[in-house]
């Protein structure tokens, strides 16, 4: 079939169905004009500015793709059909593993397919696996620390039960992973220990190897640098199983990818799209073609929320159909509850059904690669692939220069995570990246669910931590609300700043509807007259008396008065203001400081 003829194939729509770019422009700036963001004057061009946001990585992300670049046909997700429903068992010291075994049974049950199994040296596999047909369910390990002890006590139980293993099993070293998370590993003695498990698990028909780039995400790193770890590891790994003797194909048939999958859909997709190019790029430059890389794609832990943690069973099942479209071999949806501690038997359930409701009943399964061809995906996959390549360019330098320690010096990485977090951190404390339920409508009356202390909870830099600890504290004394006018009048800045001072863990003594400065005094003595006082009203009202009103709350004992708007929107002097785009967790602390 010629070109013209394809093209006419896949037309879906008429001839007078069809509309050029200037004409979407020019729809789109009269939307853009009647809210105010663009004015009478601007060009309707000026849409594409103002509806493109820009990654933490410098990508810009824009409202539609457009067909202006062809984009190479390579290493695109395979997979068609169901992806592997894996749940995280942990058998960590300080967890009780018959608990854990329940759980991987009922998981089991409730059609999980596989087990991702944390454990150290102090895991007892027999109790922790009791039941569990592992040559019907493959078992991948994650033992940063004695991990080929680990591997040898799940060996030593196939032996005693006399059964294989499956051969999706993953003996799980990594130890990059362990030395950037900060655990006690000696370099050399881990790649020895790499390569002991990868003649191991060759022995056997297993893989020995996981890239789990979730180790830098965990910190805080951004998706670029998630790619960049994940590649610049692999490739150190390819490496030493080469030298040890194997070859190219075998050697990448032994590794498994992890990487975490966030509620920012798109450029999920597009980061688990973007690592395929990556690595069938390493592939080819090392003479194995034809290896296909297996990703693994489990729901950000950073992203759970400890406050209002049944918001992230929205996050998870966001995360979980951006890795499923995105091309993952196998997903986890981690436990909404996750963030509290060890989950519980609901929070297990909800996460496993959020893959068998995407898979059964949405039929997000049902092709490969559905995102292929969507020019806004496509060329996000190219930009982040592109990026990501630079990423892992800048760790083989680094890696292989004199002051490296080990061969692998990972604190100018680090380094960047730590400009990419705060950066991250400073615009959620702007609430330009709003978190529902801790920075955006959190509910100070909630009560948490109470659940074991988590290991796999350290070494986890959680998005918002820093309201969270202003949670963890809630102030204890209130901030008097002082609503100016109706109810309808004070309402939008009394909903406002009643949210931002929740988010802070400050609860507020409501004024209600007042007509005057007298009106408002008096409730404001009958509430006690706290020191902190915050002014809500319309612009009207606060030109007409909300000077007056100021005046006269100083005078009853305000010590501190805050005005929900900006400064000058009332005549008089302010201590402080809250509108849109303030520093939140600079404002929070400020006047948790002052009600102290």
């Amino acid at each position: 079939m010629n070109d013209a003829a394809r093209a006419d194939s896949l037309r879906l729509a008429q001839p007078a169905d069809a509309h050029s770019q200037a004409e979407w422009e020019a729809a789109t700036a009269a939307v853009l004009r009647k809210s105010g963001r663009l004015s009478a004057d601007d060009a309707d061009s000026l849409v594409w500015d103002k509806l493109t946001r820009t990654s933490l990585d410098g990508l810009r992300i824009a409202p539609l793709g457009l067909p202006d670049t062809s984009f190479a046909d390579v290493a695109r997700p395979t997979r068609a059909g169901a992806w592997d429903i894996r749940s995280l068992v942990s058998g960590l010291s300080g967890v009780d593993a018959k608990a854990a075994n329940e759980a991987a049974l009922v998981d089991l049950d409730g059609g999980v397919s596989s087990l991702w199994v944390a454990a150290d040296e102090t895991t007892d596999l027999n109790v922790l696996l009791d039941k569990v047909l592992l040559d019907l369910a493959p078992v991948v390990l994650d033992a940063p620390i004695g991990a080929v002890k680990v591997a040898q006590n799940l060996l030593a139980l196939i032996a005693e039960r006399g059964t294989g293993l499956h051969a999706a099993t993953n003996l799980g070293a990594d130890p990059m992973g362990a030395l950037l998370r900060d655990l006690p590993l000696a370099p050399d003695e881990a790649f020895a220990e790499l390569v002991d498990l990868a003649r191991l698990a060759q022995g056997i028909g297993v893989r020995a190897i996981v890239v789990d780039a979730t180790a830098a995400h965990d910190l805080g790193a951004s998706d670029v640098q998630e790619l960049g770890w994940s590649i610049a590891v692999g490739v150190a790994y390819l490496r030493a199983l080469t030298e040890a003797g194997f070859s190219p194909a075998v050697a990448a048939s032994l590794i498994e990818f992890r990487y975490a999958a966030t509620d920012e859909q798109f450029p999920t997709i597009a980061k688990l799209r973007a690592a395929r190019q990556l690595w069938a790029r390493v592939l080819e430059l090392s003479g194995a073609e034809g290896v296909e890389m297996r990703i693994h794609a489990v729901s950000s832990r950073p992203m759970l929320s400890k406050y209002d943690p049944y918001v992230n069973m929205l996050r998870g099942t966001v995360a979980a159909f951006a890795a499923g479209v995105g091309g993952a071999d196998a997903v986890t949806v981690l436990p909404f509850d996750s963030a509290n501690g060890v989950p519980d038997g609901f929070g297990r359930r909800i996460a496993r059904n959020v893959s068998h409701l995407l898979i059964d009943e949405s039929h997000v399964a049902a092709v490969a690669d559905p995102a292929g061809g969507s020019f806004a995906v496509e060329r996000l996959t190219a930009d982040m692939a592109e990026a990501g390549w630079e990423a892992f360019i800048q760790l083989e330098e680094e890696w292989t220069g004199a002051n490296a320690v080990g061969g692998h010096d990972f604190s100018p990485f680090r380094d960047r995570i730590a400009v990419v977090s705060a950066e991250r951190e400073k615009a959620i404390a702007r609430r330009k990246r709003p978190i529902t339920g801790l920075t955006e409508f959190p509910n100070l009356a909630e009560t948490l669910p109470e659940r074991p202390v988590d290991p796999l909870n350290e070494r986890v830099v959680r998005y918002g931590a820093s309201f969270e600890a202003l949670r963890d504290a809630p102030a204890t004394a209130k901030v008097f609300l002082a609503t100016l006018g109706t109810v309808a009048q004070h309402t939008a800045r009394a909903t406002f700043a009643t949210n931002l001072l929740a988010a802070g863990g400050i609860g507020v003594e409501v004024a209600g509807a007042t007509a005057d400065a007298d009106e408002l005094t008096g409730k404001y003595r009958a509430a006690g007259a706290p020191p902190v006082v915050c002014l809500a009203g319309s612009d009207k009202a606060y030109a007409e008396w909300g000077a007056a009103a100021i005046a006269a709350l100083r005078e009853a004992g305000a010590t501190h008065v805050i005005i929900a708007g900006k400064p000058d929107a009332v005549d008089a002097e302010v201590d402080d203001a809250a509108s849109m785009g303030v520093d939140a967790l600079a404002f929070l602390t400020a006047t948790r400081e002052k009600l102290a």
